[in-house]
């Protein structure tokens, strides 16, 4: 099982940055289907562009992959150390798009980045 992170506006598309994101859809996925668990909000977000990454990464810690429409670097180099995979998306996309496709993928041959996102979620799971 995955938790996965979306950064969402709309509260049902990926679209927005992850450092302007004041909500972020929280969705469980496996091979099985996909079940919605929260939305995650943040609304004091620090001006400190460190404070404000660091916010974010520690509401997040529990995900494996986020999903934005864009990010900035010093911010995907933070979340990959703590394990959690950055996906960005070229347009707003719908979050259900997204979470099929993840399911559909989960069943077939998933890629080397999928697989290293299940094994890190599997060391959060036993971590936490």
């Amino acid at each position: 099982m995955l938790r996965v992170a979306f950064a969402t506006k709309s509260l049902d598309k990926v679209d927005d940055h992850f450092g302007h994101a004041r909500v972020f859809a929280i969705y469980d996925v496996g091979p099985t289907g996909y079940s919605f668990v929260e939305y995650r909000y943040f609304e004091d977000i620090p001006d400190e562009e460190y404070d404000k990454i660091n916010s974010k990464v520690e509401k997040l810690m529990d995900c494996s992959i986020v999903y934005v429409i864009a990010i900035g670097a010093t911010a995907a180099a933070r979340i990959v150390k703590h394990k959690i995979h950055p996906v960005k998306v070229n347009e707003p996309t719908p979050i259900e798009d997204i979470v099929n496709k993840l399911v559909e993928t989960l069943n077939s041959n998933p890629p080397p980045w999928l697989k290293k996102a299940l094994m890190d979620s599997k060391e959060k799971l036993m971590e936490g």
